[in-house]
């Protein structure tokens, strides 16, 4: 992922006011160096202070395939140096309106005894005069354009903005390059998990391959006994594999974990759904009943898996676990009304980075809702900030992020082998419940750890998708 750089300034005045080009040139080296500490893939186009330079500047950015922009705003310069750059590189702007200090140094500026050299110094503190030029323009022309103002330097809360601008452009470049694999169908009837495919394009980018359980089966009679008594082994180590597990079932699950991360490096896929109803076919039921544990296994890795073919759930996993939060499928449990929390997880795959202790493993006699038995993960999400994320669609098309920030608390859960954790948001449990539903969301969603409101919001405006905040 490559970010583009570069600083504005007036041809005009280089002429005029000695030092004042240089000086510039200096500031935004150093706003390079900053952005290169946080992402050292920076495309800087140097100082733009001619049309021509902006025609340049522009062809770099579109050829060099930048996700975002910062435009530097060293001094007053004129919109139409800009202008052609944004438009030619066809993606979001921040401008970065920093002043090289706190405050102008009064004294010393009034005792200056040359006009020009006053004029000179006040012009290299001059970066926010250019910026509601900008920001007219951009919006005018349709350009997505954002801005962060504050000091060059000694101004943490502005570069942890700028930083967060950063992260929110690597996720955006994950879900435009993210292969995401559909294995099995839809659960049926489960209507509001349904999605349109094509609007997954249009709204993240990436590609969606579409896999059979019978390739899964396929793979599984390739594992040698010895490639599934090292899974095992790792599994004993990862997990906390309780002794009542059937050893024959803990090899089941080895068998599947490797056919599956097979399929994963066939199609480059970095993410997963999957459902599979079945219908007698036993290897194609055995393939699916001996999957969660290798689904865990894959989503504390970089590729989230969701089960009843979430398509639009695994998307909300995705951004979460590429944000560092993790991303854990689930739903609610039920109300603690005398604790005012809510109850939250899901059979299936959990997320074992983001659990508060090493993940349990339970033999389950049937799984509910679903054909056959065998093992399951059970664990609580880590005490402290979370975020639930979900992919919502819009009533007559089109989707967008709902998110809510609460806290994952100490209390007792349900201990039947899935995935289950308390959580306490600010509204308290009943309005937050209410007000959720109110927006139409899917009964699942994905759980991350850590308050990711700021950056979120940053990831919706570079993707142009509508996202609410519900606490």
């Amino acid at each position: 992922m490559k970010i583009g750089l570069f600083g504005i300034g007036l041809d005009t005045y280089w002429p005029q006011f000695d030092g004042l080009e240089a000086r510039l040139r200096a500031y935004l080296g150093i706003v390079e160096e900053k952005l290169a500490a946080v992402h050292p893939d920076v495309v800087n186009a140097g100082l733009v202070d001619t049309t021509d330079k902006a025609f340049a500047a522009g062809r770099l950015f579109r050829s060099a395939d930048v996700e975002l922009i910062f435009l530097y705003a060293t001094t007053y310069a004129l919109s139409s140096t800009v202008l052609p750059v944004v438009q030619a590189a066809k993606v979001p702007v921040v401008i970065l309106n920093l002043s090289p200090s706190a405050a102008i140094d009064y004294d010393r500026f009034n005792a200056l005894q040359d006009r020009t050299q006053m004029t000179g110094e006040w012009l290299a503190y001059c970066s926010s005069c250019p910026v509601p030029e900008l920001m007219n323009v951009c919006r005018r022309v349709g350009i997505r354009c954002h801005q962060v103002t504050g000091m060059l330097e000694r101004d943490k809360e502005c570069w942890a903005e700028i930083g967060e601008w950063i992260s929110a452009a690597r996720v955006a470049h994950v879900m435009r390059y993210n292969r995401l694999g559909l294995m099995g169908h839809y659960y049926s009837g489960m209507l509001d998990v349904y999605t349109d495919l094509t609007q997954q394009y249009a709204s993240f980018g990436g590609h969606i391959e579409l896999l059979e359980v019978d390739e899964l089966s396929a793979l599984r009679k390739t594992v040698t006994p010895a490639a599934a008594g090292d899974r095992v082994r790792l599994f004993r180590e990862v997990f906390d594999v309780r002794p009542e597990c059937p050893p024959a079932d803990l090899e089941q699950a080895a068998v599947t974990s490797i056919a599956l991360a097979q399929m994963v490096a066939k199609y480059k896929l970095g993410s997963l759904a999957y459902y599979y109803k079945g219908s007698g076919q036993p290897d194609n039921e055995l393939a699916i009943a001996s999957m969660i544990l290798g689904n865990s296994w894959l989503t504390a890795n970089g590729v989230p898996v969701a089960g009843e073919y979430e398509v639009k759930n695994v998307q909300a996993m995705k951004i979460l676990d590429s944000f560092g939060a993790g991303g854990s499928f689930t739903e609610y449990y039920a109300i603690d009304f005398d604790a005012d929390v809510v109850l939250m997880g899901h059979d299936g795959p959990g997320h074992p980075a983001i659990a508060g202790s090493r993940t349990i493993v339970r033999p389950l006699q049937v799984y509910h809702g679903k054909v056959s038995r065998g093992l399951s993960v059970e664990m609580s999400v880590r005490k402290g900030p979370v975020t639930l994320l979900s992919v919502v669609e819009k009533t007559g098309g089109g989707l967008f992020l709902l998110v809510a920030e609460g806290e994952s608390v100490d209390g007792p859960v349900l201990q039947i082998g899935n995935t289950n954790s308390r959580y306490r948001f600010p509204p308290g449990a009943r309005n937050f419940v209410q007000r959720w539903n109110s927006h139409g969301p899917a009964h699942h969603c994905a759980v991350g750890v850590g308050h990711l409101w700021s950056k979120l919001e940053k990831f919706a405006i570079l993707i142009g998708m509508d996202i609410i905040k519900v606490c």
